[in-house]
């Protein structure tokens, strides 16, 4: 069935992973009776994880999409992975959320992974609410939990349930606006009477709500002013309101296992949850059609292109043009999405998510436009990958395949890259972190047939001289009929002006004559590919061609380049150096972590800090550091700062290596060139 726009919500589920986030869409999925059985994570028979690398690692590692109906309302759940290598499927899932859903465990209490899902909301301008889970579990502490988030996120946190604790146990939730309580009993909710040990706690949670919903309008607030009370009616009123301005942030609590909480998250979703928006404004139903695809899941039968419709609405057999490509796509069958099933439907309404296969030039991010209409929405952000690593197959000759593989992968995940290092003769995979990166190889072996090792990605390095050298090439061979004879002077020197050599001639008397000069020219320039200490290029060099002889018979360009050749290996005593090149590396991080972070890129990297920036809590550092020092990084900064750190690392210029580093490049080319 199709939607009205108005009975429609898309919520995002967001955390740190192991939060609940996957186990709070199955419970939302079987008291909707979307599923006869509760599925988990542990078990691998879960709706949201389905993949055969989640179902082996236990974690979400994309995103999914699935959804319930209740009471008339299609609410849209998108289960978002926690750890933070898959960042990537995050920015997705909010570029369709209308309301992001923060899972935190009532055992842990505030943690990193609510405070970047926090972050990602306020930069994607998106309303938000919280979850606190598995309130049944052992050493749980809802209140703990709250007072935490309270102090980190402010008072705009409204909690909304409160759990009953009987024996140390969750047996119930009590709703704190409607001041009624809930007793649950095998997924079974039947009212009672509030506790009386909670009835104070109830009242004052109800008031910290009241004070909230007043800030909304000034007439509201006029009335608590005066009265210090608002109605639960009146509250409600302010809810719908108060939560898109993001003004209130409703905190619900429960238990994913036992169906506590779930029902009562329901109504507030269907109740007082934004209906769909696009750029902060309700979508338009009577518009020429409009859809975004945020997310592409590739395999072996082809790729599903999953949408939001923007506005308008979608229905087979559309023909609507891209407006990246200019392409006119056409529709054909489309899906609603449970998991990974796909469901056959006739419309896909204003402001509903549905997925449409065998586009064949859309991609993530693609705006699909009518033709009347054609005007590109803003796409998907994906943070810069800052963990590269070069990947090679296993069996030799299989490149083609890892390359082709890794094209079909990255179909379906945006937010890494791949590249040929032409200098270096690597192919380098470039991602948010180790996990990511496995996850890849893995992928690669199981869907493509093809296994991988990662190593280090090679640094390109350069050489230079440092001194000024008059150097003699000759080069005579006689061996029956015509011989060979080219003889040159060359006087190379160091400059600044460019990377690429400068190649300059100052012969008197053609002593060598005109038409060599360019294979003069050519040899050097080749034999810059390979520097005379590791085999780097050989960069900042200027050579002039002074003197030199000729054999008006056996002379030829070949002679002279090879000439040339022989006068370059003389730069060894031009006092040669490596340069190994410097990155510009701003690092945010919290004040807390500002020593070990200095510390750490003075000491451990040979880096030198250049300054710093606070704002809001957070330090941006800013030093150069030699990138041979920062292969690492991203795994090292997560651990220092527990997940909270953030950096940006773009290459600025190369500079001369100290020298015991100079010695380690040497021997370590050497070794690799013995190897080949």
């Amino acid at each position: 069935m199709s939607y009205a726009t108005k009975d429609i919500r898309n919520i995002a589920l967001l955390g740190h992973g192991g939060n609940g986030k996957s186990s709070l869409a199955e419970s939302m999925l079987f008291l909707t009776g979307v599923t006869d059985r509760l599925g988990s994570t542990a078990a691998g028979n879960s709706v949201s994880d389905y993949d055969a690398e989640e179902i082996r690692r236990h974690i979400s590692i994309s995103a999914s999409t699935m959804y319930v109906e209740y009471q008339k309302t299609k609410i849209n759940i998108i289960d978002t992975p926690g750890y933070f290598d898959f960042a990537g499927e995050v920015a997705e899932a909010l570029r369709v959320a209308d309301t992001g859903i923060i899972c935190v465990s009532a055992k842990d209490g505030l943690n990193v992974g609510a405070e970047k899902a926090w972050k990602s909301l306020t930069d994607a301008g998106l309303p938000r609410a919280i979850y606190i889970s598995k309130i049944d579990e052992e050493h749980a502490d809802y209140f703990s939990a709250l007072s935490q988030m309270r102090e980190k996120f402010g008072p705009s946190l409204s909690p909304m349930a409160a759990p009953i604790i009987e024996g140390g146990k969750a047996v119930g939730i009590v709703d704190i606006i409607a001041r009624k309580a809930y007793k649950y009993n095998g997924g079974k909710r039947s009212e009672c009477p509030i506790p009386g040990d909670m009835a104070d706690r109830v009242e004052e949670l109800y008031n910290e709500i009241a004070e909230n919903a007043a800030g909304t309008s000034e007439e509201l607030m006029e009335k608590y002013l005066e009265t210090m009370e608002l109605s639960a009616d009146e509250i409600y009123g302010a809810l719908t309101a108060g939560i898109a301005d993001g003004e209130i942030v409703p905190v619900f609590c429960g238990s994913a296992t036992m169906g506590i909480g779930t029902l009562e998250l329901l109504d507030a979703i269907r109740n007082f949850f934004p209906a769909p928006r696009e750029g902060g404004k309700p979508v338009d139903a009577s518009a020429p059609a409009k859809a975004i695809v945020y997310k592409t899941i590739s395999d072996q039968f082809g790729k599903f292109s999953l949408f939001k419709v923007i506005a308008g609405k979608v229905t087979p057999d559309m023909t609507l043009t891209n407006a990246r490509s200019g392409a006119q796509e056409k529709l054909g069958h489309i899906y609603y999405m449970q998991g990974k099933k796909n469901i056959e439907v006739q419309e896909i309404c204003c402001g509903d998510i549905g997925a449409v296969s065998k586009l064949s030039d859309t991609k993530t991010a693609d705006t699909l436009c009518d033709a009347k209409a054609v005007e590109a929405a803003p796409g998907i952000e994906f943070a810069k990958p800052c963990y590269s690593m070069a990947i090679a197959p296993k069996t030799k000759g299989q490149e083609d395949k890892v390359a082709q593989g890794l094209s079909r992968l990255g179909e379906e995940d945006r937010s890494f890259t791949v590249t040929n290092n032409a200098e270096t003769k690597q192919m380098v995979i470039a991602g948010a972190g180790d996990i990511q990166l496995d996850v890849l190889c893995s992928k690669l072996k199981s869907k493509y047939g093809v296994e991988v090792e990662l190593s280090p990605a090679r640094v390109p390095y350069r050489e230079k001289i440092r001194k000024p050298l008059k150097a003699h090439g000759r080069h005579k061979k006689q061996s029956g009929g015509h011989g060979q004879f080219g003889d040159v002077w060359i006087e190379f020197e160091p400059q600044e002006e460019q990377e690429d050599l400068i190649f300059a001639e100052n012969v008197f008397g053609g002593s060598v004559p005109k038409n060599f000069f360019p294979a003069v020219e050519k040899g050097l320039r080749e034999c810059c590919q390979k520097g005379v200490l590791a085999g780097y290029p050989m960069v900042y060099l200027k050579a002039t061609l002074y003197d030199g002889s000729y054999h008006p018979v056996d002379s030829s360009e070949m002679a002279f380049k090879t000439a040339a050749g022989l006068a370059y290996k003389e730069l060894v005593n031009a006092s040669p150096v490596i340069l190994e090149p410097i990155g510009t590396l701003k690092v945010t991080i919290p004040d807390a972590n500002m020593g070990d972070i200095m510390s750490d890129i003075s000491s451990k990297r040979r880096g030198t800090v250049l300054g710093m920036n606070a704002e809001g809590g957070m330090q941006t550092v800013e030093a150069e550091v030699p990138m041979a020092e920062m292969s690492s990084y991203a795994i090292d900064l997560r651990s220092m700062t527990q997940g909270r750190g953030s950096f940006t690392l773009d290459f600025c210029r190369y500079a001369e290596a100290p020298a015991a580093v100079q010695q380690k490049i040497i021997d370590e080319a050497k070794a690799l060139a013995e190897n080949e």
